[in-house]
């Protein structure tokens, strides 16, 4: 079995299948401190990906400063929410899905748990979509030929190193991270030198200000696209590290690590696409090779390794945690078996992006906000619950429906579906047909209805978070109370 002691302090010996699921990691195997939750987060968020985020924060209608604003508000408090999240790994040594069965129950906790579990899967295809398109644009711009032969090579190739990394799991991931972070950071700061020129500080400068409700849908987006699409997996690593570890460490490093690439590639990104209009629609095609069309071309085979890693390095995290999210779900299977079902349907997804999908923005932004209700109304929850708490987890009654978390207690699901009831909403997109069903509390609540001015603000997603903590510091503070009063008498 993989010692977390040796994948931390990076010491060399045989690599072998990480056989933790969802059990607890003893405290011998708890090892290191909060600083080395820097590689995994940063080698998981330096995708080039982060340049095209500005292309997608300009596409509501605001000026640079605002996107600006909008995007590092949105990057770090998103990230922070990951960080708070982080400190239940380290008090409760399982992965977040299960640490979650506290404020679920143990059975309760499978709803959350579907949710997480599309979610990751929805990201890893993503990535891994992302990864063959490029490598496609990349081949055509060389000559080599980016047709469908090159695309189905190259989704076999980022789905193998996706799925290999999955199925390894904890200390392959470790090491993996930290050779993405190397050579990804390099790469990329190359890039970014390369492409300089192309920046033309008089247009980007004269893009007109939105509105404030285009502001907010900007911000709402990043939050949605950052930090929000990690935070039910934030405890997963986490988990590995002592119980003594600071606190304020696990957070800090896991905020700092996660949103240092993000917003360094957004400032740039927000100068490559408010210099060009051109660039700014190839992005919602082709998010990542649309930016191979202002590089050199000695320099595109560089560029395919950097985009490839780094989305590689975002999925791998995904694989890992979905395979964590399945089981926690109730699927009675081996870790590595779980995460090598989710490569499946990864790869079956990838193969609908790749070979039928004719846009990519718009489902993008469908899945992000569709989703990002009922996993912001959860993470309102789960922090309001970490909150509460002064003790660290009874762990083996996470594990019982006759233990102090209870079986499904009914206050948090009916929180939950409330609060997803209501971001709904308050949610819209018509990029996606399959979503206009969405936004029918715009118009009673007089916002405007669908095509008002706060249709695309996308105040769902801050709804339900609100309403998931606040319902859960105001209703739930006596049973938390309860629950850890039964601790002390254990």
């Amino acid at each position: 079995m993989t010692n977390a002691r040796e994948s931390l302090d990076n010491s060399p010996r045989q690599l072998q299948v990480e056989t933790h699921g969802l059990d607890v990691i003893g405290d011998a195997e708890r090892k290191g401190t909060p600083r080395t939750l820097f590689w995994p987060w940063f080698g998981a968020n330096v995708s080039i990906l982060g340049l095209s985020y500005g292309a997608f924060a300009l596409g509501f209608g605001i000026s640079f400063w605002q996107a600006l604003i909008a995007g590092v508000i949105g990057i770090v408090f998103s990230f922070l929410l990951c960080g708070f999240v982080a400190v239940a790994g380290k008090r409760g040594s399982a992965p977040t899905m299960v640490l979650s069965r506290a404020a679920y129950g143990v059975r309760g906790n499978r709803l959350p748990s579907v949710i997480s579990w599309v979610l990751t899967v929805g990201w890893e295809t993503v990535l891994c979509a992302l990864a063959t398109l490029a490598t496609a644009t990349v081949f055509d711009r060389l000559g080599w030929g980016g047709g469908t032969g090159t695309q189905v090579v190259a989704l076999i190739v980022v789905a193998g190193l996706t799925v290999v990394g999955g199925v390894m799991g904890f200390d392959v991931i470790m090491r993996l991270q930290t050779l993405i972070t190397v050579v990804t950071g390099v790469l990329t700061v190359v890039y970014v030198c390369l492409v300089a020129d192309h920046i033309h500080w008089s247009t980007v400068s004269d893009l007109p200000a939105g509105s404030a409700q285009e502001f907010i849908g900007a911000l709402v987006f990043m939050m949605t696209g950052f930090g929000l699409g990690w935070v039910n997996a934030a405890a997963d690593y986490s988990r590995y590290l002592p119980r003594t570890s600071s606190s304020r460490g696990v957070i800090g490093w896991t905020t700092f690590g996660a949103s240092v690439a993000p917003l360094l590639l957004l400032v740039f990104g927000l100068l490559l696409a408010g210099s060009s209009t051109a660039l700014n629609a190839a992005v919602a095609a082709d998010p990542i090779g649309a930016l191979t069309t202002i590089l050199p071309t000695w320099f595109l085979v560089p560029f395919a390794v950097v985009a490839v890693l780094g989305l590689v390095g975002g999925a791998v995290l995904d694989i890992y945690s979905s395979g964590l999210a399945l089981l926690s779900a109730g699927l009675r299977i081996p870790r590595p078996l779980a995460a090598l079902v989710d490569g499946v349907l990864m790869i079956a997804g990838a193969v609908y992006i790749v070979f039928f999908a004719d846009d990519f923005l718009g489902p993008f932004m469908g899945f992000l906000t569709t989703l990002g209700v009922p996993i912001a109304a959860w993470c309102g929850i789960l922090l309001a619950d970490v909150l509460l708490r002064r003790r660290d987890y009874a762990e083996p009654d996470l594990y019982r429906p006759d233990g102090r978390y209870g079986d499904v207690p009914l206050t948090p699901l009916l929180l939950t579906l409330a609060a997803t009831a209501v971001g709904w909403g308050l949610v819209t997109n018509a990029s996606a047909d399959w979503l206009t069903w969405q936004g029918y509390l715009l118009d009673p609540l007089g916002l405007g209805g669908k095509s008002g001015a706060w249709a695309y603000a996308n105040l769902g997603v801050l709804a339900a978070l609100a309403l998931g903590f606040l319902g859960t510091l105001t209703l739930r503070r006596g049973r938390v109370r309860e629950q850890e009063a039964q601790v002390s008498a254990v």
